[in-house]
């Protein structure tokens, strides 16, 4: 049963990656997107990691979408069309995402993963701690990457939906 749930949200997601990149609505490729980012939060339910599925319904499906969304309201353009891109650049982002994917796949395939023996012992509290400690072991630097990557969303998000307006 698990495997049947995993293809489908797998198949969810791989649509509405491809509509979201192909919608020419500013909108609509907003919320394809949320489409996508619930799925990967599905995935996560799947595998146990309830705490990282919340975080992911929290912050990206939440967070971001919201933002992307407020911003596309507050300058008028729900209904924003994006340009068409030209068959070079669509050939050249074509070829940065399968050098992405083989880079990501090359490094999950010669990792050794060491298995972790009572995963459901581990608090919320330790995790927390873990996330604000800047020692070994700490992810103070990935977490604050994150909160940079929230203020980079944001401002995309604004130059995005004030398109041709941001030139005059």
């Amino acid at each position: 049963m698990e495997r049947i749930i995993f293809y489908i949200l797998a198949l969810i997601m791989i649509v509405f990656a491809i509509k979201t990149v192909s919608s020419r609505k500013m909108l609509r490729s907003v919320i394809y997107l949320l489409f996508v980012l619930i799925g990967i939060s599905g995935i996560y339910f799947l595998i146990d990691y309830t705490f990282l599925a919340a975080i992911q319904l929290a912050v990206y499906a939440g967070g971001v979408i919201v933002l992307i969304i407020f911003s596309v309201l507050m300058v008028h353009h729900i209904e924003l069309r994006l340009d068409v891109t030209s068959i070079k650049d669509r050939i050249l982002a074509g070829i940065i995402s399968l050098a992405g994917i083989s880079v990501t796949l090359f490094a999950i395939y010669t990792y050794k993963f060491n298995p972790v023996e009572n995963y459901n012992a581990i608090d919320v509290d330790e995790i927390g701690k873990g996330l604000l400690s800047y020692k070994e072991g700490g992810f103070i630097l990935p977490f604050e990457v994150i909160s940079v990557l929230l203020v980079a969303v944001m401002i995309g998000a604004i130059i995005i939906a004030k398109g041709k307006r941001l030139e005059q």
